[in-house]
């Protein structure tokens, strides 16, 4: 009997830890598919992965893609962009980090949040960016 428990509490941890990378995958994907329309110039794509709070306070996909364009000019477009730590938030929400070098050869550190919209998909909730520490202005 011990061991049936011990069984099915391992069994349970591992689910745990499959749904959690399960989850980091589809927000990474989430990540991917907007910096992919970024690449295109493709604002409609891009602003369809922002979560619906963000889609309400730029009301429309050229709206948002001009922001992205003049404050996350290193977002928008970049030599390299690669994933790093993430963390589930207490409240369910995820925070994905990102290294990023820019057109010019700089060095960014971006943090995504992410939360699932009401169809239960991730949608990105924000996207903050600073130079890396070391990096030249």
């Amino acid at each position: 009997m011990r061991t049936l428990v011990a069984l099915m509490s391992l069994l349970a941890i591992g689910h745990g830890a499959l749904a959690a990378g399960s989850d980091r995958d589809a927000a990474r994907a989430v990540i991917l598919r907007q910096q992919e329309a970024f690449r295109h110039d493709d604002a409609a794509a891009a602003y369809a992965e922002a979560a619906p709070a963000i889609r309400s306070i730029f009301g429309s996909p050229e709206t948002f893609i001009g922001m992205v364009r003049q404050g996350y000019a290193a977002v928008y477009r970049n030599r390299r962009f690669e994933f790093g730590t993430d963390e589930e938030l207490p409240d369910g929400s995820l925070a994905q980090g990102v290294r990023i070098q820019d057109q010019d050869g700089t060095d960014w550190e971006a943090l995504y949040t992410l939360e699932r919209d009401a169809d239960g998909a991730w949608r990105i909730t924000g996207c903050r960016l600073r130079k890396a520490p070391g990096a030249s202005a």
